[in-house]
């Protein structure tokens, strides 16, 4: 089986957690691989997954391998495995645009990105370094409110001819003007905004659902997310986080009984704790009523650390763009992004979302959607199945 070549913009925490995985499983079988959804998909397990490109603005990272890059500050998720041999990739300097926020110059330099003093490459350049590269899947991994950022890469994957995968809450598959244009070039496309294996959004998500499976009426709810690393940091800009609280909103509203009122429902991060590192501490609270008009409440604590926590979720979502890619389809994946993400083109409850995955994972689903009209979109654009590449 080929390699699947990727190119990531940003090398954060998240670039980290992948990186370490994709090393950490390599000689690993399916008995003793934990912490996998899936151990193979089309065929390729995650020590397929090879890096090609990378770009940051971190003068830390800039021109360094990658597997030495990913080591440096202030990256500060779980070290699950150091000896990662040189990847032969060297960090590129990125597009910064609006990547940044002004404020993180105001914190020590070992908690925030700095920026390098080097040329921000054009996209001719970006498009030239993916396909000298050979890359096949690009994933987004720029700070929350990177509008600009994120369209310029997603330009880019356009041009270059690469999939695109949308891990932050800038909506590329979500907007059907995006999603068209990649259904035009035949590529795959999944997004918006990754959700975690086991993360705050999705435990909200299934005791959402749970309420309404079991006719309690949800009255109230809120989420808040504590964290240390440098995505927390970056969301104390809150003019950065409009389409954040609307992805992960709109992740819990979509599998209600009944949409609450916006002044009964709030979901979004709440500080930023410098001690915490990559640890996310996640706090719901849930208020409703049962039997009777019998009123009751539910209060949970989650504790994850936040960046190998999303990885499991990237790594099957790498492979189905692959998979789509063998099979000559491009476009949306929609049943990928339904499961694996927080506001993809169209919302599933979770349950329903994995059986599309099953089935796109292992073919059926246009059989599927011939037999069972619950699985088409509710709106169903031409842009957001897809189709043959030319």
């Amino acid at each position: 089986m080929k390699k699947i070549i990727i190119a990531l913009v940003g090398v954060g925490n998240c670039a980290s957690a992948l990186i370490q995985g994709l090393h950490y499983y390599r000689d690993k079988n399916s008995e003793d691989a934990v912490g996998l959804m899936h151990w193979e998909i089309g065929g390729y397990r995650p020590g397929d997954i090879k890096v090609g490109a990378a770009f940051d603005v971190d003068r830390r990272k800039v021109g360094k391998d990658v597997a030495q890059a990913i080591f440096e500050q202030p990256n500060c998720t779980t070290v699950f495995c150091r000896d990662i041999p040189s990847t032969g990739v060297t960090v590129q300097m990125g597009r910064i645009l609006d990547g940044y926020s002004e404020h993180m110059r105001d914190y020590d330099e070992n908690r925030t990105i700095v920026l390098a003093d080097a040329v921000e490459p054009e996209q001719s350049e970006v498009v030239r370094i993916l396909r000298e590269s050979g890359t096949e899947v690009l994933l987004n991994y720029l700070p929350v409110g990177s509008e600009q950022a994120t369209r310029f890469y997603a330009e880019c994957a356009l041009e270059a001819g690469v999939a695109f995968i949308n891990c932050i809450p800038v909506f590329i598959a979500s907007d059907p003007a995006w999603a068209k244009r990649f259904y035009q070039k035949t590529l795959p496309l999944i997004g918006d905004d990754i959700k975690s294996q086991l993360g705050a959004t999705i435990t909200h998500r299934m005791l959402t659902d749970l309420f309404k499976k079991r006719g309690v009426k949800l009255e109230r709810t809120y989420q808040l997310n504590t964290g240390g690393n440098t995505d927390f940091l970056n969301m104390l800009n809150r003019s950065r986080l409009a389409s954040k609280k609307q992805s992960k909103t709109e992740a819990v509203q979509s599998v209600a009984a009944q949409r609450l009122d916006d002044e009964n429902i709030h979901i979004g991060p709440s500080d930023y704790v410098p001690w915490q590192k990559d640890n996310k501490l996640c706090f719901i609270r849930m208020e409703g009523r049962l039997f009777g008009d019998v009123p009751m409440n539910l209060e949970l604590r989650l504790s994850v650390e936040d960046s190998p926590n999303s990885t499991g979720v990237v790594i099957d979502a790498i492979r189905c763009c692959m998979l789509a890619l063998d099979r000559n389809e491009g476009g949306v994946l929609y049943q990928p992004a339904a499961y694996f993400m927080k506001h993809p083109p169209e919302q599933y409850p979770d349950d329903q979302a994995h059986n599309m995955t099953e089935a796109f994972i292992d073919g059926s689903w246009k059989e599927k959607l011939n037999k069972v009209p619950d699985h088409r979109p509710r709106v169903a654009p031409s842009h957001l199945y897809s189709r043959q590449r030319t």
